[in-house]
């Protein structure tokens, strides 16, 4: 068993043996969950929700009762998974282990992020078909659970250059309450980390949204993503890394364009065309090529 997964078990405080043995009884791992788990788990869940503030008066207006319990089952469940596995590790921990270290002279490329970037390729545009780029977006991630999954997901990958696209989830609070400052402060550490791997670094700005299907603004306020966006700016000057913005060709004023995204936050087929050039020569820069 490899490192992270002994970490990621918690051994039970008591543990009775199965009648007739001397061996105690084994271990409950990820995915495992008996009935009464899964329950309590669902309970906390539903708790979490409304400690982190969900707009359920908006669910319960809808018109769409169908649509409404659908989109509340998928709260659940994500906060489910926020409970059973913080960090993500195991989204891309056994894709990581087939993977192997990047042949000679090949510039591998690691994207982490969340949903916006987990999405990409997804739909008509695929993400850099024929390129040694590596997606690691998980939806609804915020940056300090990427900064949990940092030397699993980048570092022991060893990508010449990692593209950063986080700051979104944060501010929408999915991990709790966060500031600009400790979501600066997460953003430091993951750059620090990896250059003092070797890795040069990519900080892409977060990107806008609209209500344009549902209400966003009221967590992901324009001006706190616009003043995100210009310390992730000044910061990646100062650090010696690349700043991307995709906010520019997202937004129309401070929201994004409804003709480009599929719901308001993630970006559509157009949406990730217009992305695609602009992270291609950000990462040409970091690689130090014109």
């Amino acid at each position: 068993m490899s490192w992270a997964s002994r970490i990621a078990v918690k051994t039970p405080k008591h543990r009775k043996k199965p009648e007739g043995s001397s061996q105690p009884a084994p271990l409950l791992f990820h995915g495992e969950f008996r009935p009464r788990r899964r329950a309590a788990l669902r309970a906390a869940a539903l708790t979490a929700a409304a400690l982190l503030g969900l707009d359920c008066r908006f669910h319960a207006q809808s018109t769409n009762s169908a649509k409404t319990i659908a989109d509340l089952e998928r709260e659940i469940a994500a906060h489910i998974r926020l409970l059973s596995d913080w960090g993500g590790l195991t989204r891309y921990g056994s894709e990581n282990a087939d993977l192997g270290p990047p042949a000679p002279g090949v510039d591998r490329v690691v994207f982490l992020g969340d949903e916006i970037t987990e999405m990409w390729g997804r739909g008509k545009a695929k993400f850099f078909p024929e390129k040694p780029y590596l997606n690691r977006g998980v939806a609804h991630q915020t940056t300090p659970q990427m900064l949990v999954r940092f030397r699993q997901d980048v570092i022991d990958l060893k990508p010449k250059v990692v593209v950063i696209q986080a700051g979104s989830s944060d501010l929408a609070g999915y991990a709790g309450p966060a500031t600009q400052g400790t979501i600066s402060e997460h953003f430091m550490t993951m750059t620090e980390l990896a250059k003092a791997h070797g890795i040069q670094v990519v900080l892409a700005s977060v990107t806008p949204v609209c209500d344009c299907f549902t209400k966003l603004t009221a967590r992901r306020t324009p001006g706190k993503i616009l003043s995100l966006n210009g310390w992730l700016k000044e910061y990646a000057a100062y650090s010696g890394s690349i700043y991307l913005d995709y906010y520019a060709v997202l937004a129309h004023g401070r929201a994004m364009k409804k003709e480009l995204t599929v719901d308001g936050l993630v970006p559509n087929d157009g949406g990730y065309e217009l992305m695609a050039p602009l992270a291609e020569q950000a990462i040409s820069l970091a690689l130090g090529k014109k």
